[in-house]
């Protein structure tokens, strides 16, 4: 199988697993770190080394609270700072859309350019308690001027709230946000554990209540293992920066080089500059008519890739990131993206890419 799914999730670093295992294979591993004993210290003090290594990816002036996922980051964030009157970017993860309408009195859908970018000069009214904009969106890759945003945002008296899943680890920290929520399995570590970074100064309220955990802001035992997963993870994007980002440059180069050369057929979706190359999104032009995507997967069986994203696959819906880049319903659900990271092999890569495009000419006979 070769593996063109990053944006859903990515492969878990071994680095990762085996700071996993040191708290799942060992005898006195199982501690539960809230606890004063001399096992559950020590399951703590991991805890904690896994908050500095994943608050080494964010701003520096904040804490981070570990949660379940983004979602739950994503949630606390929203319902903890009691906003009433929100405004997010009409590609937001529904997380955020949808977070937003459960708990807000008003919502304010920020539009974006046919590239897929919120206009850098967006202005907020008064009266704005929150502005919500993601870094890197998880469907076309595109990377938004979050730091300008977030600017305006406090020009308006609103707090800013950054959804930096696709890109903590990745490309530098959203400096001026408020809020950051993050996810471990999006920049190989482990499912089930997330964070939200909060700016110093910044209140929220608890959306978990019970036992008090993470300075009585998410109760529930924290799990020493994801924890350490996580942390894991982080530290080793911090290290490899550098390399990953070359390393994805490169395979980007190779997939353009196919499938966006000229008279391919395929067309970009979202602009070509402000993105994050490892994601790739395409539709076919429209002198191509649709694509028959369904079946370009079950062709394509032993390559994994997306028709969209992996949290509103089989809702049937065409993509509101998509639509909102004014694509019509034909041509979102004619869509394909195709991911890849730090562990995608050049050589499979190129395969890949040759043989997608290869079934695709195959269709249209």
């Amino acid at each position: 199988m070769i593996y063109l799914d990053y944006q859903a999730t990515t492969p878990l670093a071994p680095e990762a697993r085996e700071a996993m295992l040191r708290w799942l294979g060992s005898e006195d591993g199982f501690a539960n770190p809230h606890s004063p004993h001399r096992p559950g210290r020590a399951a703590a003090a991991a805890v904690e080394v896994a908050r500095e290594q994943v608050a080494a990816l964010c701003p520096p002036g904040g804490r981070v609270i570990f949660t379940s996922g983004a979602t739950e980051a994503i949630n606390l964030a929203i319902a903890g700072t009691r906003a009433r009157h929100i405004a997010a970017s009409a590609i937001e993860h529904a997380a955020v859309l949808d977070t937003a309408r459960a708990h807000a009195d008003g919502l304010t859908l920020i539009p974006v350019g046919g590239d897929g970018v919120v206009d850098a000069a967006t202005r907020f009214v008064p009266g704005t308690d929150l502005v919500a904009v993601m870094q890197v969106n998880n469907e076309i890759g595109t990377i938004q001027p979050v730091d300008a945003l977030a600017d305006a945002a406090h020009a308006a008296g609103a707090l800013f709230l950054c959804d930096a899943v696709q890109g903590a680890g990745k490309i530098a920290a959203p400096a001026r946000a408020d809020l950051i929520a993050i996810s471990a399995h999006k920049l190989y570590g482990p499912k089930g554990i997330g964070a939200l970074w909060v700016r110093d100064g910044v209140e929220i309220v608890p959306l978990l209540h019970g036992g008090g955990q993470e300075g009585g802001l998410r109760s529930g035992t924290l799990s020493p293992a994801l924890c350490a997963g996580f942390g894991a993870a982080a530290a080793l994007c911090k290290a490899r920066w550098e390399s990953d980002v070359q390393h994805v440059d490169s395979l980007w180069k190779t997939a353009c080089a196919t499938l966006l050369r000229p008279g391919s057929g395929w067309v970009l979706n979202g602009g070509p500059t402000r993105r994050w190359h490892g994601n790739l999104n395409l539709r076919r032009a429209d002198d191509r008519g649709p694509l028959d995507v369904a079946r370009l997967m079950s062709d394509l069986r032993d390559i994994a890739f997306s028709a969209g994203s992996a949290c509103a696959s089989g809702s049937g819906r065409p993509s509101h990131v998509l639509s909102a880049l004014g694509l019509s319903p034909a041509a979102a659900k004619s869509s394909i993206r195709i991911g890849f990271g730090r562990y995608t092999a050049q050589g499979e890569f190129a395969e890949a890419i040759a043989r997608i495009d290869a079934a695709v000419a195959a269709q249209e006979g």
